[in-house]
């Protein structure tokens, strides 16, 4: 790097080397609202049938 080089020559280099950056996307442009409709029978909670999904090493080596 030489000593020559300002902050103004390095962004004047950057700039001709890379052009203009893209327009800023707006906050409200990237973002989407959906409205929540009713959760499904198979999504809620069911304390029986939770146990089916356990998993515990000592178990599964029959310890």
């Amino acid at each position: 790097m030489s000593k020559e080089s300002t902050p103004d020559a390095a962004a004047a280099a950057r700039h001709a080397r890379y052009g203009r950056l893209p327009e800023r996307i707006r906050f409200e442009d990237m973002t989407e609202e959906i409205e929540a409709g009713p959760s499904d029978a198979k999504d809620a909670y069911d304390p029986e049938g939770s146990w089916t999904y356990y998993s515990c090493l000592a178990l599964d080596l029959g310890l």
